[in-house]
């Protein structure tokens, strides 16, 4: 694979193991997708100490799971992370084996209807999560294809991003283009990016050519949510000292290892603007 997408924590982790793999762009963020439900007998964080929570080990919902212990007075390995997927994480939660977990939807709604009295106490939708940018999808590119092939390279994430900006002038189209491709209902690829095209009535927020440029430090201005220009740095460093606490990696990889946003620098500095 030359180009794909996937969560965006894996940076540190390619760099780790000296992967010729390098995040390219910032693809989306979860926006009240992603939850932390509490169990009906669980009354707050102070509870979790010393029991099980489902999350993906290895995965955002660990670190997800961490930051709300931490953010609570909690050690981070205060609790027993099980590492499940997320029909099983919901089944977990049903059944009253773990005490607490990290879900996507659509597994938190089913949660919550099954469990009564379970609780949200974190949302991605939330602003400091938002602004923290950390549940979110990327972009990642074989560095060593790309050079060999700099101008296929940027015409495929300028293909992409013209594709954000035809979405958000026509969503109802574009979604029934993408619900016929993917083989999916329009309805479950409106749960996902929503109706209307802003992004912001689904549960994740695509992020225009513009938006992660700024994220990336190579437009002026500054991202959504509160975010920083050039945040991609700082967002790599956070995740990179998670996966050295949960023992992902050895230590701290430089930036460079695990980013790179000279494709987007050099889309931009063409005149494109999305």
């Amino acid at each position: 694979m030359d180009i794909v997408s996937s969560t965006a924590e894996f940076a540190p982790i390619g760099a780790s193991q000296g992967m010729p793999v390098r995040m390219m762009a910032y693809g989306n963020l979860s926006h009240g997708t992603d939850k932390i439900i509490l169990r009906p007998e669980i009354d707050g964080p102070e509870d979790l100490k010393g029991k099980k929570v489902a999350v993906m080990v290895g995965g955002l919902p660990q670190i997800m799971m961490g930051i709300y212990l931490e953010d609570n007075g909690l050690p981070f390995d205060s609790v027993e992370y099980v590492n499940v997927i997320m029909d099983q994480a919901a089944a977990a939660m049903i059944g009253g084996t773990v005490a607490g977990a990290e879900l996507w939807e659509p597994f938190g709604e089913q949660t919550l209807k099954s469990v009564k009295g379970s609780k949200v106490v974190a949302s991605t939708a939330d602003p400091k999560w938002a602004k923290s940018a950390i549940i979110a999808d990327a972009h990642f590119i074989n560095a060593d294809w790309a050079e060999k092939n700099r101008e296929t390279a940027l015409k495929a994430l300028k293909a992409m991003y013209d594709a954000i900006a035809y979405w958000k002038k026509n969503p109802e189209e574009a979604n029934k283009i993408i619900a016929d491709g993917m083989k999916m209902s329009v309805a479950d690829v409106e749960l996902v990016i929503g109706k209307d095209g802003t992004g912001l009535d689904g549960g994740l927020y695509p992020y225009t050519f513009m938006q992660a440029a700024q994220f990336c430090g190579v437009a002026p201005g500054d991202p959504p949510f509160g975010q920083t220009n050039g945040q991609m740095i700082e967002y790599y460093k956070l995740t990179n000292s998670w996966w050295v606490k949960f023992g992902t990696v050895d230590k701290e990889y430089p930036p460079e290892k695990g980013i790179d946003c000279s494709l987007l620098k050099d889309l931009y500095e063409s005149g494109y603007r999305g």
